[in-house]
């Protein structure tokens, strides 16, 4: 049985452990199940995009709570810290000790001017480019800023929905 088939199948409550860990907001996984079965990845991956596009900023919010700062390193041994720790990986390797403190004080400002966390696909990214991202996005207004972060989500939802497969 191939990784698609497998996710077909899976039973509704692993199914719905699965896509907590790619997104933390209910509704977008139950979007995604609603859907199954998928006759190809290329339909589960819009499918999956499509459920994050159309999430309310409550719902966005929701899905945020299982972020940690960039930067920091996400504690537990769920799914979705493994995965944070690793997608955050490489921008922690590359940061010194003032480039760690440009980031605990651009999130802390990020914080203070939104009211949740600096949310950004860190996977690929170095930690100057983090950082630089964080500071251009300071000067967003609200719309403009819940929009990317919602892309944002977006992104490390399908990210690891695509590793979810993999691993089946």
């Amino acid at each position: 049985m191939g990784a698609l088939e497998s996710f077909n199948a899976l039973p509704a409550e692993r199914l719905e452990a699965e896509l907590l860990a790619c997104c933390a907001a209910p509704a977008w996984g139950a979007a995604v199940a609603a859907k199954r079965p998928f006759a190809d990845r290329a339909g589960l991956l819009a499918a999956a995009d499509t459920a994050s596009r159309e999430l309310s900023w409550p719902e966005v919010l929701q899905g945020l709570s299982a972020h940690p700062r960039i930067g920091e390193r996400a504690a537990g041994d769920s799914q979705e810290a493994a995965w944070s720790r690793a997608e955050q990986s490489a921008a922690a390797q590359s940061a010194d000790d003032t480039a760690k403190a440009e980031l605990i004080a651009a999130n802390r400002a990020y914080e203070e001017r939104f009211g949740h966390v600096f949310l950004i696909f860190a996977s690929g990214r170095s930690q100057a480019e983090i950082l630089a991202a964080a500071r251009e996005r300071l000067g967003n207004d609200e719309a403009a800023e819940r929009a990317i972060v919602t892309d944002e989500l977006r992104k490390i939802a399908r990210l690891r929905l695509e590793r979810v497969l993999d691993a089946l």
